[in-house]
């Protein structure tokens, strides 16, 4: 799965790119390029708009996915550097923020609507402190696309699904609007 910030066009077309270069590969090759060949792929992709992104109209993606043995999230600076991640990452003008609330709200043990519930939180942090950042919008029922990444697969999750955890996050909000708390120890 991919993640983006930045020029949503020139983000758009990347990752369309990414996708068509995954399946030229897997049809030639007869066989899916390893986790790490696909980070090095986007990798690439990025340094080509080096061009694009000194005129202010950069990308930066994280690339999420199972490398046979553990999850991985991989993310990159402005020149397709690659660096990877441990647990949690945001990516974007409100990452700082997203990043800060993930850090209180992450555990290991989270089940998959805990960590989606996690980052709906993050979210809506971002979103408060960020002006660049879109939070859900339950008036005309806008909703971050999400995707669960294991072993097994990616699954996206359906609009009403995210849209059921935004509403409860968004209600408990009413009553705790700067979000959960974290236990001190």
């Amino acid at each position: 799965a991919v993640g983006v910030a930045g020029t949503a066009g020139i983000a758009l077309e990347l990752v369309r790119l990414f996708q068509v270069e995954l399946e030229h590969y897997s049809k030639i090759e007869g066989t899916e390029l390893s986790f790490a060949g696909k980070a090095n792929r986007l990798s690439g992709l990025i340094r080509a708009n080096l061009d694009g992104a000194t005129k202010g109209l950069g990308v930066l993606p994280v690339l999420v996915g199972w490398d046979g043995h553990r999850g991985r999230i991989i993310s990159y600076d402005i020149v397709g550097g690659r660096y990877d991640e441990r647990d949690f990452y945001a990516v974007g003008s409100g990452a700082v923020f997203a990043r800060g609330s993930l850090k209180k709200l992450h555990r290991p043990d989270l089940d998959a609507e805990g960590a989606v519930t996690a980052l709906v939180q993050a979210l809506v942090d971002a979103s408060d402190d960020d002006s660049a950042t879109a939070g859900p919008d339950v008036v005309r029922r806008l909703f971050p696309v999400v995707c669960t990444v294991e072993a097994s697969g990616v699954t996206r999750w359906s609009d009403d699904d995210v849209a059921a955890v935004a509403d409860r996050v968004l209600a408990a909000r009413r009553s705790r609007p700067d979000g959960p708390g974290a236990p001190l120890l």
